[in-house]
C-alpha cells in the first residue's frame, strides 16, 4: 500500500501489488474523507480477498460508501458481486454499461445498489466533500470516466497514462518512460480527437498527481503538463488505420 496524500481527515491510498501470474498489473485506489470511503476500479476475483482485507483495515474507522467502476473491463468489475455482497457500498458505473455488467454474475438484488453515471459525469459527496466524476469517453471505452479529487489534487485517469513493464512507482523521466506507455496508448485509445477533448477538459483542473490504473504515477504539475502535451498530439486508434 502506498499513501498518495494524507491530511489527517482526508487520505488517498493506492494498492499496486495485488495482481499475480499472467494478469496485467493494476492499481486499486481508495479515497477516504472523514467516515466515508470510495474504492476505485477494485478489479477481479483474484485480488478481491486481499483487497477487501487490506482496504478494510486501512480505511477504519471509515466505511465503504462508494464503489466506482470507470468502465466495463474485467480488471475493473469482475469482482463486483463480491464487493456488493461483502459491503453496503453503492456502486457507480457508466450508464452505457449497466445492462452488461450484470453478466459478471451480480445477484439480482445487488444490482439494485448500482447506479448509472450519466454521459456528462456527476459530482458525488464523500463525507461532505465533493468528488468529481469526469467523462473520458472512447479512452478507451465508449462509456468511460475518471475521478478528480480536489482535496488531494489527484486525477485518477484510468487507462490514460497507463504503462506496462515498469518497476518504479513514480515516473522519473517522461522521455525515458515513453517506451512503456506509447504503444499502449496508440493501440487502446480511440482517436486523437478524443484525446484532445479530454486534454482540454482536464487542463482546467489543478492536478498534482495523475494516477492511472496501470503502472506508475505522474507526480508534479510539470510532469502532468508534459504528459498532456504529448497526449494532445498523439495519433492513435482509428488515426492509424491505413487510408
Amino acid at each position: 500500500m502506498i499513501t498518495l496524500f494524507d491530511s489527517g481527515g482526508h487520505r488517498n491510498l493506492m494498492f499496486n501489488e495485488l495482481c499475480s501470474g499472467e494478469m496485467i498489473q493494476a492499481n486499486q485506489h481508495l479515497i477516504i474523507h472523514g467516515k466515508e470511503a470510495m474504492l476505485l476500479d477494485p478489479g477481479g476475483h483474484k485480488v478481491f480477498s486481499r483487497l477487501l482485507a487490506e482496504s478494510s483495515g486501512a480505511m477504519a474507522p471509515a466505511s465503504l460508501t462508494y464503489l466506482f467502476f470507470s468502465h466495463q473491463d474485467p480488471d475493473i468489475v469482475a469482482a463486483a458481486n463480491g464487493w456488493l455482497m461483502a459491503t453496503d457500498a453503492k456502486a457507480l458505473a457508466p450508464s452505457l454499461w449497466m445492462r452488461f455488467i450484470p453478466h459478471f454474475g451480480i445477484d439480482d438484488y445487488a444490482v439494485k445498489r448500482m447506479s448509472g453515471i450519466p454521459d456528462e459525469g456527476m459530482t458525488v459527496m464523500l463525507g461532505g466533500q465533493p468528488i468529481e466524476i469526469i467523462p473520458a469517453h472512447y479512452l478507451h471505452s465508449p462509456g468511460n470516466y475518471h475521478v478528480y479529487d480536489p482535496v488531494a489534487k489527484i486525477l485518477y485517469s484510468g487507462d490514460i497514462g497507463a504503462s506496462v513493464g515498469i518497476e518504479y512507482a513514480d515516473v522519473p523521466n517522461f522521455a525515458d518512460h515513453l517506451k512503456y506507455t506509447e504503444g499502449f496508448h496508440r493501440r487502446y485509445m480511440a482517436s486523437n480527437r478524443a484525446l484532445r477533448e479530454w486534454v482540454g477538459r482536464v487542463r482546467k483542473l489543478d492536478i498534482e498527481i495523475m494516477a492511472p490504473q496501470h503502472g506508475a504515477q505522474y507526480r508534479g504539475k510539470a510532469m502532468v503538463a508534459e504528459f498532456l502535451a504529448w497526449a494532445e498530439q498523439l495519433a492513435c486508434g482509428v488515426d492509424l488505420i491505413p487510408g
